[in-house]
């Protein structure tokens, strides 16, 4: 009964901070969701910048001069 209880706190504190967020996420302008989006992609990109760099360093550290896409080929 008391894990019942539990559960069911959980689900109203759940059900509160949805309709929260969903408030506030209406109120925000396409603007602000707009330079969200630039500044999601642009880390995506540094992302996958550092990811491709580390990746020649390993390979040059043990010898292979291997591109990405040899990884993919049969």
């Amino acid at each position: 009964m008391k894990k019942a209880l539990w559960l069911l706190v959980g689900v109203a504190i759940g059900v509160v901070a949805a309709q929260r967020l969903g408030k506030s996420s209406q109120s925000q302008s396409q603007e602000g969701l707009g330079s969200l989006e630039a500044r999601a992609r642009e880390f995506g990109k540094t992302v996958a910048d550092s990811y491709r760099a580390r990746q020649a360093e390993l390979r040059a550290a043990i010898g292979t001069p291997r591109d990405a896409a040899d990884d993919f080929r049969n």
